[in-house]
This record gives C-alpha cells, structure tokens and sequence, in this order.
C-alpha cells in the first residue's frame, strides 16, 4: 500500500498538510515524499511493491505535471510499449510511471481504460488544475473535503483530514472530479446488457476469470502472501495460487484456539494445497486491547466491518512482524457477487439483483475498507482477486434468475465452476459459509459482545443511543463502537451511511444483529 495526499490551494500551509499526512505513514512507510506544484500540495508515502529502486519514488512529473497513485496497474507493460512507441522515456519500472503519460494522450478516458485498484491525484501543469479518480470498486481508498476556506483536500484516509476539513466525504468509486464536480466514468454494478449463458457456460466463464484474476495479481516484485480462513472465497484463491506458483505459497491463518473451526478449515486447505502455512492464536485479552486501534484505522462504527477487522488486524500485524512479506491476496467480494446466506430469502431474482448491486455500490465502506486498513496499517498490500474488473462485469450481467439460491447451496455457480480439476477437497468446497467474523471463533463476538454489556447500564444505553440522529446505535456494542469511533472522528458520522445489515424488508431478516448466525438457514455453517 502507500499513501497519497493532495491540497488544491497555493495557500496550502505545508506544516498542517504534513500534519495530516504523517497519521498514514505506516502505509508507505520506505520513503515520504512533498512537492508543492505551485498551485498546491501533494504527497506520497511509498510501500515498494513495483519497480522497487528509487526511480519508483513519487510524485511522478512530466514537463510541469505531477501525479500521486496508490494502485496496482495490472498490464501496464503494455500499455508502456505503447507509449514508449510515441516517444515516451520511462525512468524505472513502476506500473504507475505511465499515469502522466496516458493522461497527455488520452486525458480522463485513461480511467476507463484502466485494469487497476487505484487512487490517484493529477496536477496538470497546463491548465493548473487538479483531477482526481478512484478504480470502479473502491478497492483503494480516497476521500476529500473543504477547507474553510473552500478549498478541496483529498487524501488516503479519514485520518488525515480530521482538523483539516469541514466534512469528510468518501470519494465515489468509479468517478472522476474535475473542474469542482465528480463525473462518473464507470457504474461496475450496473451492466450494460442481461447475459443469458447457461449454468455450465456461466460455470466455464467464472472459472476463467477468477483463474486470471488471481494470475495477475501474482505479479510482484515485494513477496506475496496469501489470508486464508478456511472458507470457500478465501481457499480458492489460495488453490489456484498454488498451481501457478513454481514454489508453494505462503498462507496465514487467526483463531482464538488451537481447535478453532477456521483453523482447522484453513488447516485442511493449506495442506491439499502445499502451502508453507502460519497457524496466528489470539487471546480474549488481545481481542479487547485491540479494539480501539481497530476503530481508529478504520474510521468506522459498524459492527460486522468492526468485528471482521480484529482478527484480520491481528494475523496483519503477526505477518509484517514476523515475515518479509508485502503483498497479501484475499477473498473479500465473492459474497457480494455471488450471495450471502441472507440473500437466499431474496424473495425474487430482481430483489437479488438490486441488493447486489446496493452490496457492490456501498463495498468501500465495509468489506472493502476492512481490508485495505487492516492490511495497509501493517505496511503490507492487498490485492482482492475476486475484485477483477472483468470477473465483476460478468457475473452483475448474469441473468439473476440463474444465481438466485435454488440448489440448495449457497454460491453454487462459484462452487460448480471449481468443481472439477481438484482444486479442493469436496467437503471444504461445499462447505456451507461462516462469517469471517464468526469463524474466527463464536467465542470472540460474544467476548465484544460481553464486553460492552459491562461498558453500560441499561439506562446509559438509552440515553447514549439517543444522542445520534445518524445511523443511531441500537445494541451496547453498537453504542460502544460510536463511542470510540467519535473519540477520533468527531462528528464524521455521516461517512458510514448505515450498519451492514441483512435486508429488514425481507421475511426472515428482520434482525438485530449482523452475524448470519442469527438467521435460521445458517445451519452447520459453524461446525
């Protein structure tokens, strides 16, 4: 990961911009970089993945533009070749050294014409303006805000605006901003047409562009390692790594006990798969001690991204301590293309369509957002293979009716399309889901969840609770998270719109907790 900063103003003071850019130094923590543009600021910190000699340093200039990336752009050799063709000279081999570039040919139709997670801020020279843009899903995080004086902010993370800006506001996946608006160049969930393949051409086509995604995302100069749960999204990432890896990968997995459900899953994987493979115990104690920490580097209140996050936060940290690794792939985003347990009570394929969607439009404010701040504050990178541009296209255009659950099996399509080649033994292939902040133990939701019975009498949760208009809490542990979350972002509460919730207005989730454990077809998902 690294971090990016921009101050759209000539009156920029540097000393409060550096202020604000040191709180995400441990995303980019080999070399920190400002350069005032004249008409602003911006700044770099840089986690070395690509093109790993100085030459990779940002920001990147070109005749009086500047520009700062947090992304991965995957096939930019040959987009490079092409530039090179047009009488561009590259210094080093940094995927993101063709932005300024494809930026002088193209101008803001480089966005769309990227295969990348990315954040990025452009200074043009020329017209002494600046563009920022962000990749279709949000993957890499970037937000924004103004000054009282007017002026627009954006930086990496909320963190580094608080006492900076008004309001802070998440930047739109898949837009652009330029000349004070935000243009969209991309609406990922939205497809342009209904495909009506077949289950087995659908199952064929899955298989492909999972297999490529994680193909690409091997490519790296910094080590790569791999988050495995145990769980199907996770395992099959990891088992398609491992038949294109020429030596075994390396997995890592969290439990709260040696005989956790998550670990023995992942144990089972890891060895069907050949991985060298890191066993990570937590404690109740370390649940709690990380709980604030946890709140702060997500800049968030909701209770499944919350929950999600420690045991993620605590394997992160075990890996940049004890290894040389940079890179982690992860599973995130397979639910939301291809159904939770809630979305079984879809009550028609249309309902499961436009909850897709909703799920994909908001994933930056939650799975997404997990992952970037639990990996990134440990200075590693995530990279999210069931994220690739063209695997998401294609499953939002399938016909919904053939993804709705009527096999008696969740995620099915994404099962049937690995049933085939061994990738898994079949029993963690069919294996029914468990919540990642579930499966790393029952017992850590409810040591929170006992914890923040503690924090609060009945009738200090009613008076806390009715303290907030926005997204008010409704539980102790959702009035404990507030609480520590107001601590460090004071009144930015509107930047999470509301709690990651199963769907109220459908018949059976109406619930009051986020786990699918509350819903009756969770079933042996635990076991």
């Amino acid at each position: 990961m690294c971090s990016i900063m921009g101050y759209c103003d000539s009156r920029a003071d540097r000393a409060v911009f550096e202020q604000g850019f040191v709180q995400t130094v441990s995303r980019g923590p080999d070399e920190s970089r400002v350069v005032d543009t004249g008409h602003g600021l911006l700044g770099f910190h840089r986690l070395a993945i690509m093109g790993l000699t100085p030459a990779g340093m940002q920001p990147f200039a070109l005749d009086g533009s500047y520009a700062v990336c947090n992304g991965e752009l995957y096939g930019f050799r040959a987009q490079r070749e092409i530039l090179k063709a047009k009488g561009y000279t590259f210094a080093g081999d940094s995927d993101c050294e063709i932005l300024l570039p494809m930026y002088r040919e193209y101008g803001v139709k480089l966005f769309s014409m990227l295969d990348a997670e990315f954040a990025c801020i452009l200074y043009d020279g020329s017209t002494r303006e600046f563009i920022a843009a962000r990749d279709p899903i949000g993957i890499r995080p970037l937000y924004y805000g103004y000054d009282p004086a007017g002026s627009i902010v954006f930086a990496s993370e909320p963190k580094n605006l608080v006492g900076l800006v008004e309001k802070i506001v998440p930047f739109p996946p898949g837009h652009y901003y330029r000349d004070g608006s935000f243009w969209p160049y991309c609406r990922i969930e939205q497809a342009e047409r209904v495909c009506y393949d077949s289950v087995d051409a659908a199952c064929r086509s899955i298989h492909d562009r999972l297999v490529a995604g994680v193909e690409k995302r091997l490519v790296s100069d910094a080590k790569i390692g791999f988050l495995l749960s145990g769980g199907l999204d996770s395992s099959l990432v990891c088992a398609i790594a491992a038949r294109k890896s020429k030596t075994p990968i390396r997995t890592f997995a969290i439990g709260m006990r040696k005989d956790a459900i998550d670990l023995k899953y992942a144990r089972q994987a890891a060895e069907w798969i050949g991985s060298e493979h890191t066993e990570v115990y937590m404690t109740p104690e370390d649940v709690i001690a990380a709980l604030r920490p946890v709140v702060w580097l997500l800049g968030s209140f909701d209770i499944t991204t919350i929950r999600a996050s420690i045991g993620m936060y605590l394997v992160c940290k075990a890996i940049h301590e004890q290894t040389d690794i940079r890179v982690l792939l992860t599973g995130e985003i397979s639910d939301e293309l291809f159904g939770y347990k809630y979305t079984d009570y879809a009550p028609d394929a249309a309902a499961f369509q436009a909850e897709a969607q909703k799920r994909l439009r908001e994933l930056h404010l939650y799975d997404v957002l997990r992952a970037d701040r639990c990996i990134s504050v440990n200075s590693l990178e995530a990279r999210v293979p069931f994220g690739d541009l063209d695997l998401v296209r294609y499953v939002m255009s399938l016909d919904p009716e053939i993804k709705l659950n009527r096999y008696g099996k969740g995620k099915y399509l994404l099962r049937r399309a690995f049933a085939e080649g061994d990738y898994l033994p079949p029993e963690l292939l069919w294996r029914e889901k468990a919540a990642f902040s579930d499966a790393v133990g029952h017992s850590m939701v409810d040591i929170l969840k006992e914890y923040a019975e503690s924090c609060y009498t009945d009738a200090e949760f009613a008076a806390g609770c009715q303290k907030y208009s926005h997204a008010r809490p409704f539980t102790k542990e959702s009035l404990l998270y507030r609480g520590i979350f107001e601590q460090y972002y004071p009144g930015q509460g509107e930047m999470i719109p509301d709690f990651w919730m199963p769907n109220r207005a459908w018949e059976g989730c109406n619930v009051d907790d986020p786990s699918a454990r509350v819903l009756a077809n969770y079933g042996d998902s635990g076991c």
